[in-house]
């Protein structure tokens, strides 16, 4: 079966829209009225929405054709019907910045998790409703993100399962159009500052540093979502706590970063310079308001981290898992004490360099403690992925001071933000977490592109702040136009290099076709749990005494784990 090009796009569009959809309903029926949400945000709500929804319906049902047809139904009605809140000008720059991402999603070959257990994971949803136990067949099934379960929703007439990067694709879009419209603010309220700058660099790392969307999996999509947290944050601060917006968009957007990857639950640490800055602030009592259980944010920001950490139970017997403190044993489907923290090491020695495709250290255990893995990390990884990163960071910030450094025009009556104590208290709790990520698991995936990119351009964004010519607006703006071009070069060329490059490998795929590489080694998982079900009924229905590998309590199956 082949998807033709013309049939991808548009179940792209419908699929976007629909999701947008979501995010208006979402504001209309749970937001406060006096509360604006602009068009990039109100898609990232209509991401959180859809989460929510998916992993609720998996309890009871398989997410069909039917089921997600449905769904996919009533989010383009509500948009088509509430069309007209947004003016077309954001309508046309929506659509705008969702055509030219658009090059991103023609993908032969996705990253080697897809075959072993994203996709895998995501038609188990299609197939099956819940199930308990699953982390038994695959090491990956031990860790299920939200975005496998938002994917899933996007299996769907004609297309299929040829849709299951669309997660990726809208969290980059809709962050993409947030952006643009901050950026655009500056220039309506003619001001430009260190978040004007940094707005700008983080638009351009996510397009030149994500421009493959096809790795991105379930690890770009929230350190994209950090990167908007740590600037709302810092807008909460240069608006002196007068930024309304700022409590439910650091709900929503915490939410979806731990629901895509449990582990970024550490970023909760971010609490204290938020209670820092309330205090300041005299904030006290809006967040009373927003924090208690009448708020809709702050209800459904905690029933996803519950389903977030229930998935993990029901599939592991582990809230986190591999973190072994946090396992119950005593349950039939637990993943034993034992192999929990050999995989957590396993995980730690991995993202230390201490294995491979074709290689592993000895002496595991020595190998990780303390920084004995230093010296090979340095060689077999900072010398290759992490140096090529910081010099593609260092090009792309020359490039910025080049644009923007004009000595002659410096403006002396800026005060200067690297005394500002609170953005120091944000930057201090960064540098906090790149140190955690470099002793525990310093692989630029997990975390590490964007601490490492903070690290470097918050203090750029603000040394540059005194050179913006403030009082020329039209300057500024055709620096800007270049810098978008640039950018806009840049991910098309690479796309394209990419396009071509995948077309002569994979010369078995039309290349008017949007499939990607597929074979039967996607749905090894899936006919496993046909296989036990089919011996489940067997030893049911013939009355025979056999010993099933499958239990069936209250209408759900249960894998116990021997």
């Amino acid at each position: 079966m082949e998807i033709n090009i013309i049939t991808f796009f548009l179940f792209y569009f419908l699929i976007i829209f629909s999701t947008l959809g979501y995010g208006i309903f979402f504001i209309k029926k749970f937001a406060d009225k006096n509360e604006k949400f602009s068009i990039g945000f109100a898609g990232i709500i209509g991401v959180f929405f859809l989460i929510i929804l998916s992993i609720s319906s998996h309890i009871f049902f398989n997410h069909s054709l039917l089921h997600n047809s449905i769904i996919l139904l009533f989010g383009l009605f509500y948009f088509l019907k509430n069309i007209k809140i947004y003016s077309k000008k954001n309508l046309l720059i929506f659509i705008l910045f969702f055509l030219v991402l658009f090059i991103a999603t023609l993908i032969k070959k996705n990253h080697d998790d897809f075959s072993y257990y994203h996709f895998p994971y995501t038609y188990y949803i299609v197939e099956y409703p819940l199930m308990i136990g699953i982390g038994k067949f695959v090491h990956g099934f031990r860790t299920p993100s939200s975005m496998f379960y938002l994917n899933s929703i996007f299996y769907l007439p004609i297309v299929k399962y040829y849709m299951f990067n669309m997660g990726a694709v809208m969290i980059m879009g809709f962050a993409n159009i947030l952006i643009f419209e901050r950026i655009s603010i500056s220039f309506k309220k003619n001001k430009f500052d260190y978040l004007f700058i940094l707005n700008l660099l983080i638009f351009s790392f996510i397009n030149i540093f994500f421009y493959r969307l096809g790795e991105h999996g379930t690890d770009r999509s929230p350190q994209i979502l950090i990167l908007l947290f740590i600037l709302e944050l810092l807008y909460f601060i240069n608006y002196k706590g007068i930024y309304k917006q700022f409590y439910p968009n650091f709900l929503v957007l915490l939410g979806l970063i731990i629901s895509f990857k449990p582990f970024y639950i550490l970023y909760l640490i971010f609490t204290l310079p938020i209670f820092i800055l309330i205090k300041k602030y005299k904030q006290k009592d809006k967040f009373y308001e927003i924090f208690n259980l009448k708020n809709n944010f702050f209800i459904l920001f905690c029933y996803l981290i519950f389903l977030t950490f229930s998935l993990y139970f029901v599939n592991t017997g582990c809230l986190v898992y591999p973190v072994s403190f946090t396992c119950f044993e005593n349950f039939s489907w637990s993943i034993p004490i034992d192999q929990v923290k050999a995989m957590n090491n396993w995980y730690e020695q991995w993202s230390k360099a201490g294995a491979g495709p074709n290689f592993e250290v000895e002496n595991r255990d020595i190998y990780i403690q303390n920084f004995n893995w230093v010296n090979n990390w340095i060689d077999k990884y900072f010398f290759n992925k992490v140096s090529d990163f910081i010099l593609g960071m260092i090009l792309l910030l020359f490039i910025f001071f080049i644009i923007f450094f004009t000595k002659s025009k410096k403006n002396k009556s800026i005060k200067s933000n690297f005394k500002n104590k609170y953005i120091g208290l944000v930057y201090l709790t960064i540098f906090l977490l790149f140190l955690e990520w470099f002793y525990n698991h310093p692989a630029l995936r997990y975390g590490g592109y964007i601490l490492v990119f903070l690290i470097f351009c918050i203090p750029f964004s603000i040394f540059l702040e005194k050179y913006l010519v403030s009082n020329n607006s039209e300057i500024l703006k055709k620096k800007v136009i270049i810098i978008f071009i640039l950018v806009l070069t840049i991910f098309l060329t690479r796309n394209a290099n990419r396009i071509i490059k995948e077309n002569s490998i994979y010369e078995k795929l039309s290349l008017y076709s949007v499939n990607y590489l597929m074979d039967e080694s996607y749905f090894r998982i899936d006919k496993q749990f046909k296989s036990l079900e089919k011996n489940y009924f067997e030893c049911k229905n013939t009355g025979i005494k056999c010993k099933s590998p499958i239990k069936k309590e209250f209408g759900i199956y249960i894998f116990p784990y021997k």
